[in-house]
């Protein structure tokens, strides 16, 4: 009997779905790329109904539905907790998601697409971490850690791994947190969206870490290799906080307390100018981040011996401290999943069930999972707006001919051009590489400027990344090894900086996405190309949208183009370009 396995994160940030044949990851997206809304939250209903149709299934064909939460975990902890901390109200608000959980069948239901027969698998949100680290690694025995802000009352989660068992060992349980912490010194420091500690990882290389000793107050570190919070600084614990999770963009109310002023000194507002003191506070609170959570990865390994260690939760997208494992603690071999956050739950809530069912583990080399556009369907869109291209004077061209497609666009990045690069399958999880990007020439020290004027418009101090190919990582980073999800940052080699400015953070460093023929031939073949003109085996690599999700369909990527001054768009085998700009 064949055996289908819908994986979902439901009613949280960054909602997902994903689809499981037989131990094989037949399709995965998050909801937020159909809806069009940053980090969506809610029920995944357009990422349901696509994940079946490109399995081929009806709802009432699934065998199994897996969601990464189960409301009857650590049910004890959370009992005597609010016994003896938690005012009413917020007992109540916490019953009440999880009862939008519990109903979860009833949502699927609605959908319109059948009636669901199955069996239902509610999985521990932490175990379905770590499922989704290991399942999808090449590893057969691997230490396994989650760190993130909360779930099921827990907020981490350690154990081993192997063969196709997942053993969860130790937890860290609300309310101490990490990634509470972590979001906290974010909001504190005026970046108060969800999802935007990425700024405060980006910001932190232009300061000393001169809070730190401040930041020990904040975290306290633990004999058995965990960590709790000094609850005098938060609110979490003991007032209603604000959370959004229901059919819209998530958010999280101020999570620390006026005695973090006291401490730290006045919060900064949004509006306010980033000044030394932030800069500091900002790389004070990653490298108290990084010491707790190497505190605890080299005592996993003391205890478990293994060289091998796979990482998730919301925390594993530092990507700064996941680029520094083999220096900072003993394990040589790393794997981070592309979604290593709650959207990557689904496939670890799926891949539990696969597991139990003794078939073969859903191992992920690439993230190449989305929805997929066929070039008559591509044709067909660029003829309905032909009039919109043409007002916008550019041209339009079928190069069918893969070789010149990815000549013409790399001569078109070494004059600098920005080009929008739309092909195959939409990636899994947060990072463009390589379908869905935007890419540039690393060389130009100019084009952090060029991008942010043109299209990105964000802040000055957050880095691009450069997608390199596998068999050159070594001689322009101080490490080889693969990074094929963006997942991690290295540092570029010293004599190599002066030539891929725009790829090179302030300390020297850049998140790099490692390229393989056998994974993307395509974009393998447009950076060889580029290296062929330049010499540089790199090129600038960013996400292909305008202060919104990833584009998803061919639609949104001829929107986005039209909108703003992008010089070229490769949409599929089509080459659109402004008349002011013309290639080859």
């Amino acid at each position: 009997m064949t055996q289908t396995i819908l994986g979902l994160n439901a009613y949280h940030g960054d909602s997902s779905a994903c689809l499981l044949i037989d131990g094989r990851i037949v399709a995965a997206a998050e909801e937020e790329r159909f809806r069009r809304i940053k980090h969506w939250a809610g029920f995944p209903s357009e990422a349901i109904a696509w994940c079946l149709a490109e399995g081929g299934i009806a709802l009432d064909q699934l065998t199994h539905v897996a969601v990464n939460s189960d409301p009857a975990a650590n049910l004890a902890d959370k009992a005597l907790f609010a016994l003896t901390h938690a005012p009413l109200q917020l007992i109540k608000d916490r019953l009440s998601n999880q009862k939008k959980r519990i109903d979860i069948v009833d949502d699927l239901n609605e959908l319109g697409i059948g009636t669901f027969q199955g069996s239902m698998h509610r999985i521990e949100h932490h175990l379905a971490h770590l499922a989704s680290a290991y399942y999808c690694s090449p590893y057969d025995r691997a230490v396994c850690v989650s760190v993130d802000g909360f779930g099921d009352f827990a907020s981490g989660a350690w154990g081993m791994a192997e063969g196709q068992k997942v053993r969860m060992d130790g937890r860290v349980k609300f309310p101490h947190s990490l990634g509470a912490f972590y979001q906290a010194i974010t909001q504190f420091l005026g970046f108060p969206h969800y999802g935007d500690e990425y700024k405060m990882m980006g910001l932190a290389p232009y300061g000393s870490p001169s809070f730190l000793p401040a930041m020990r107050e904040i975290v306290r570190l633990k004999k058995d290799g965990s960590y709790e919070l000094n609850l005098k600084y938060f609110r979490h614990h003991n007032e209603k906080i604000a959370y959004q999770w229901t059919d819209g963009s998530p958010s999280v109310g101020e999570l620390f307390a006026p005695a973090l002023e006291a401490l730290l000194g006045p919060r900064r507002l949004s509006e306010q100018p980033l000044e030394q003191r932030h800069k500091d506070l900002a790389r004070s609170a990653q490298a108290m981040y990084e010491e707790a959570f190497f505190h605890l990865l080299n005592t996993l390994h003391a205890k478990y011996q293994c060289s091998a260690i796979v990482v998730a939760g919301g925390c594993g997208m530092n990507s700064v401290a996941n680029g520094k494992i083999r220096r900072m603690s003993a394990f040589k071999d790393v794997y981070i999943q592309s979604a290593a956050g709650d959207a990557g739950g689904a496939i670890g809530a799926a891949a539990i069930v696969n597991a139990g069912l003794g078939l073969e583990r859903p191992y992920m080399p690439h993230a190449y999972l989305g929805p997929h556009f066929s070039e008559a369907e591509i044709g067909a869109l660029l003829t309905a707006r032909a009039q919109d291209i043409a007002t916008a004077g550019c041209n339009v061209e079928h190069v069918i001919d893969e070789a010149e497609l990815c000549a013409r666009t790399a001569q078109a990045i070494a004059r600098g051009e920005v080009i929008g690069w739309f092909q195959g399958a939409l990636e899994w999880g947060p990072r463009a590489l390589g379908n869905r990007s935007i890419v540039c020439d690393p060389r130009r020290a100019d084009m952090k400027d060029i991008l942010n004027s043109k299209i990105k418009r964000r802040e000055s101090f957050r880095p691009f990344a450069p997608s390199v190919l596998r068999e050159a990582v070594s001689e322009w980073f101080e490490e080889d090894d693969e990074v094929p999800f963006m997942m991690q940052v290295f540092q570029i080699r010293e004599e190599r900086r002066a030539q891929i400015p725009a790829v090179c953070h302030v300390d020297g460093s850049g998140r790099l996405q490692t390229v393989r023929r056998e994974h993307n031939p395509r974009y393998y073949r447009l950076i060889e190309q580029f290296r062929e003109l330049s010499g540089v085996p790199m090129v600038l690599n960013t996400s292909f949208n305008e202060n919104e999700p990833v584009v998803c369909r061919p639609v949104e990527a001829l929107d986005c183009f039209l909108r703003t001054k992008m010089d070229v768009l490769v949409l599929g085998d089509w080459l659109i370009q402004r008349a002011r700009a013309p290639i080859g």
